[in-house]
């Protein structure tokens, strides 16, 4: 047993689920953008993917669903439709690992042993996936915020939407994915090499002292 390639499967496993966990974190907050006036310095508004709310900075806070999908902003359409692909595919990216671990006698033989490998790699490319489809939605959405924060045709006294908390979130659970499924191939190939020298490609070779040790035996 290599620890190395422990360490790699269970530190994958690891920040595979905590990725998971923080992309529904951040398809849940309604902190994408945040938004503060000077005119009424007691309420600051939030933005997010299903409803925007208006808290109070004494501890209220009032939130409304988005009245129709049709007519909702397609930016905040395509961040819904694209964290949802997260979602399922991050889940995918935490399950399929999980008989291909070399902690978990779940295949035997050689066919087995290449199910898990191909398991574990499929998981890593899932979990990468996610990650990429994380860092899109919220990469665009802070995109925009700083082109509309910087956008010189608005008269300086116009608020302007900021980054939410939900956006360092994602940042966090793109970074996160893509590192847990970079772990998990590492791991496959440090299987690799442990199956290469565990099993050699040929029959041993035979040399003329065991040959003659051989003989005598058979002659006693």
């Amino acid at each position: 047993m290599d620890p190395g390639m422990c360490v790699a499967e269970m530190l994958g496993m690891f920040f595979s689920i905590v990725a998971w966990l923080c992309s529904l974190a951040t398809t849940i907050m309604p902190q994408w953008l945040t938004l503060s006036t000077d005119l009424l310095q007691t309420e600051s508004y939030q933005l997010g993917l299903w409803e925007t709310c208006v808290v109070q900075d004494l501890g209220g806070t009032e939130c409304r669903a988005y009245d129709s999908m049709l007519g909702l902003n397609p930016n905040i359409r395509l961040a819904r439709i694209l964290m949802c692909v997260t979602m399922v595919v991050g889940i995918l990216g935490v399950l399929l690992p999980i008989p291909g671990l070399y902690l978990v006698n779940s295949c035997n033989g050689v066919e087995g042993q290449r199910s898990k490998r191909i398991l574990k790699v499929m998981g890593g490319v899932f979990s990468c996936l996610a990650g990429v489809t994380c860092l899109v939605p919220v990469s665009y959405m802070a995109h925009l915020a700083v082109l509309k924060f910087w956008d010189e045709s608005v008269p300086d006294i116009v608020p302007r939407w900021e980054f939410g908390d939900a956006l360092f979130c994602g940042w966090t659970a793109g970074f996160l994915h893509i590192v847990a499924g970079v772990l998990l191939v590492c791991s496959h190939l440090c299987f690799r090499q442990e199956a290469g020298g565990a099993y050699p490609r040929g029959p041993p070779k035979v040399t003329a002292l065991d040959a003659s040790s051989r003989k005598k035996t058979e002659y006693v």
